[in-house]
């Protein structure tokens, strides 16, 4: 039996995976990834962690498997910049949560034609991408910035540094899936864009080349000695999609996490949305191209970690669910934005809020409500994407931690109106990585792997159409409250 590595380098936390030649785990290993928060709405990892997660994860399973290739998927807009002679970074690693390039999106709005910026990189200007916050890093570091336009720096991704680190820089790479999520790759051409580079102030000498996101690219050092081909690059939400066996243009998954994150397979052809999505490349190689509609929701998993460590209702993420249905108040509303609405609302000013408390609202009521509210969110988000499409998806596929809890998969289902297919997997994005490795490195096909793809639990719709339209416009009123109330 041949098998395959698999490494999601998430944002909070490495996890390796072994998969075997027919695309089923066979084993996987988890290392918690630390953050800190120097201020609000600063978000920062240290890069010798990422490093660090990487290696304590893969550690324990690189001497028992014939591994034939790695996959390397990666938590996406989070960047650092590192000394090109020394290796040593001189910034944090700065993660996608964090908002301080928001200033410089303000500053350059009223002299970006918006619409030209779309239509090459598929992306909004917004501090969610790379390129603002490297802006303001140049912009509040003078020195760094001298450093960088004299050749001396080098900018990555998680995966980027990762496998710098791991090949003693003699590989300085990313993929043209992950490239895309900078606002500095043209998603048309798969190249870095002058331009954008311009408007930036980025020097191209710092970026890593685009590789295919497939193929054998060179070999990786995990610090036993036994260096590894390294054959496949996506970030981390494609490589879900990857893993979700989203092949055709249509299908579509939602993989939950600190946020949740929706992609649709729209084609080979990019297509720009009208309803407050992203178009971002989903994978490209060997002839190979898919395109995807990208719809972010930057807050589920961490608001139910909130209602566990911050308001103290819940004891574990787990205990949510019997709290929804311990609930007996649906008249309140909480409109989970506490990183702000992303898509389809792009409002990174508004905050989460409550509706409709009284005396008798309980701490469950407060929990329920939540879950509903990460619900209507994936709703929002399945909306503006059918729209788009012109029809509704056949189903919905999900995974990830809260897709083992049924209360929240049951009213997406509800407000959805749709089957909800919950991954056999729950790992469904280090599979997806190490698959699309198997692709490039033992000849896996696209059929094989969507027979192989299986359903744990699959939720279908119970509520009436009555309760379903109130509830919705319940969510609608709320929404629109917490708008105006920032405006």
């Amino acid at each position: 039996m041949k098998y395959l590595l698999g490494i999601d380098q998430g944002t909070t936390q490495t996890t390796a995976v072994i998969v075997n030649e027919l695309g089923d785990m066979v084993e996987k290993n988890s290392v918690q990834l630390p953050a800190r928060f120097p201020q609000a709405g600063w978000v920062e990892q240290e890069p010798a962690d990422i490093v660090r997660t990487v290696k304590e994860a893969c550690a324990p399973l690189l001497d028992k498997y014939e591994i034939s290739a790695v996959g390397f998927d990666n938590q996406g807009e989070t960047f650092v910049v590192w000394d090109k002679g020394t290796g040593e970074p001189v910034t944090p690693a700065i993660v996608w949560q964090d908002t301080r390039g928001q200033s410089v999106c303000e500053e350059l709005a009223p002299n970006v034609d918006t619409e030209a910026l779309r239509a090459k990189t598929g992306l909004l200007l917004d501090s969610y991408f790379s390129a603002p916050k490297l802006k303001w890093v140049f912009e509040n570091y003078p020195d760094i910035r001298k450093q960088a336009h004299e050749g001396k720096l080098k900018f990555g991704t998680t995966e980027t540094w990762v496998i710098w680190s791991l090949t003693k820089g003699k590989l300085h790479i990313t993929d043209p899936s992950t490239a895309s999520r900078t606002l500095l790759f043209d998603m048309n051409k798969f190249e870095w864009d002058d331009d954008l580079l311009k408007l930036f102030d980025v020097p191209r000498s710092m970026l890593p080349e685009v590789k295919p996101s497939a193929g054998h690219i060179g070999d990786v050092d995990f610090g036993n000695g036994k260096p590894l081909p390294l054959h496949a690059l996506l970030v981390d939400q494609q490589a879900a999609l990857f893993g979700q066996a989203c092949f055709k243009a249509g299908e579509m998954k939602c993989s939950f996490g600190t946020g949740s994150f929706l992609l649709m397979n729209i084609g080979d052809k990019s297509k720009l949305s009208n309803n407050g999505l992203l178009t971002t490349v989903g994978w490209n190689f060997d002839g190979r191209t898919a395109y995807a509609f990208d719809g972010g929701i930057f807050v589920t998993g961490s608001a139910v970690q909130w209602l566990r460590d911050n308001l103290k209702l819940i004891p574990d993420s787990a205990s949510s669910h019997d709290a929804a249905g311990r609930s007996t108040d649906a008249g309140v509303v909480v409109v989970p934005a506490l990183q702000g609405l992303a898509a389809p609302h792009w409002r990174t000013d508004v905050r989460g809020a409550m509706f409709g408390l009284n005396r008798s609202t309980s701490s469950d009521d407060i929990v329920r409500a939540t879950l509903d509210g990460i619900a209507c969110r994936v709703y929002e988000v399945v909306m503006a994407m059918s729209q788009d499409l012109g029809q509704a998806p056949p189903h919905l596929k999900v995974d990830g931690g809260p897709s083992g809890n049924p209360y929240l998969m049951q009213m997406i289902a509800d407000l959805l109106n749709l089957e909800v297919r919950v991954s056999a997997a729950l790992e469904a994005t280090a599979i997806g990585i190490a698959n699309l490795a198997g692709v490039s490195a033992l000849g896996a096909t696209f059929d094989e792997l969507s027979k192989n793809w299986k359903s744990e639990t699959a939720y279908t719709p119970k509520m009436s159409t009555v309760n379903r339209e109130a509830k919705l416009a319940q969510w609608s009123k709320a929404l629109d409250a917490v708008k105006k109330f920032h405006e």
